[in-house]
């Protein structure tokens, strides 16, 4: 690390995008940098002007502890990405041979053309396996079922640049939407380690004429002595599982300093529980999904039992 004071900084030690600007403000700029440093340095250095020397002295003891323990935070989470990346890549074969059996792709072994019969793969399987989830399943609606059950597959891709990661939803020809795969994107940022949901982007559907699932249409009658003798027809939001594709977003604003505070809660609480349902997808509902189909949460059934050993214990 340099020993370079603040009043060692010059012109000169700026970056060549600085040589442009004219000598004076040059100048300036090694200005506003020295007092940015001074700033950030006098937040550190408050506590310990306050010290004894010896308790000063143990107090560098335990920040030189602290950066070494920091380093190898910072190692951690490299090593655990890279964990992730390679286990992703062995789970890849698994995932398309499941793929295979449910759609019908291919047949498992003992099962001849006399059995077979005209049933494909299995079906309802990735609508039975949401449903089994409790957390997915209080955004199925029944309206949503038909559609469901055109769902052929889920997938997710994490990346790194910028962080996140997408899911994959895959859809039969069906008579609702004209889109074969619909996604649902989050960008995360890091906080000490842990991932921030900084926003979400989905998949615009393009549905049929009259099939949307996310608006419903009401109709009311024109009022008694009105001209007009056409029913009154409009359209509102309704609750949908295809919901998921369209974000929760904040109102227009001019500024920022006008979002009430009560709607800026409101959309808080929208995103954490958006996050919650695409986190749960990922980790979950994809890794797990033969479980799920058959009504038996392995993952939380073996977290439950760890927890209860540790109790024990």
């Amino acid at each position: 690390m340099s020993n370079k004071t603040d009043d060692d900084y010059k012109p000169s030690d700026l970056p060549a995008a600085a040589a442009a600007l004219s000598a004076e403000d040059r100048a300036d700029l090694v200005n506003a940098l020295k007092n940015k440093l001074q700033s950030l340095a006098g937040q550190h250095t408050d506590i310990l002007e306050t010290l004894s020397p010896k308790v000063k002295k143990r107090v560098e003891v335990l920040q030189e502890i602290q950066s070494h323990h920091d380093e190898l935070e910072n190692n951690y989470f490299e090593e655990k990405a890279a964990l992730e990346d390679k286990y992703q890549k062995l789970y890849e074969p698994l995932f398309n041979k499941r793929y295979e059996i449910v759609n019908g792709v291919v047949e498992v072994e003992g099962i001849t053309n006399e059995v077979q019969g005209s049933e494909k793969g299995v079906p309802d399987f990735w609508l039975t396996a949401l449903k089994n989830n409790d957390i997915v399943a209080e955004e199925i609606t029944e309206r949503d079922e038909g559609a469901l059950k055109f769902l052929k597959d889920i997938k997710y891709h994490r990346f790194e640049d910028p962080k996140g990661f997408k899911l994959e939803f895959e859809f039969d020809p069906n008579p609702y939407f004209q889109n074969s795969i619909l996604t649902k994107t989050y960008y995360v940022v890091d906080d000490d380690g842990d991932p921030v949901l900084e926003k979400a982007d989905g998949t615009e559907i393009e549905w049929l004429s009259g099939k949307c699932l996310t608006q419903k249409v009401l109709k009311k009658k024109p009022k008694k002595g009105s001209k007009n003798t056409k029913p009154i027809v409009k359209t509102e939001k309704c609750e949908s599982f295809f919901n998921f594709f369209t974000p929760p977003k904040l109102p227009d604003e001019e500024d920022d300093d006008d979002v009430d505070e009560d709607i800026a809660d409101e959309f808080q609480d929208l995103m954490e529980h958006d996050y919650n349902l695409g986190v749960t997808i990922r980790d979950k509902i994809i890794p797990h999904a033969v479980s799920w189909f058959m009504g038996v949460d392995e993952y939380d059934d073996d977290h439950d039992d760890e927890e209860s050993a540790d109790e024990d214990n």
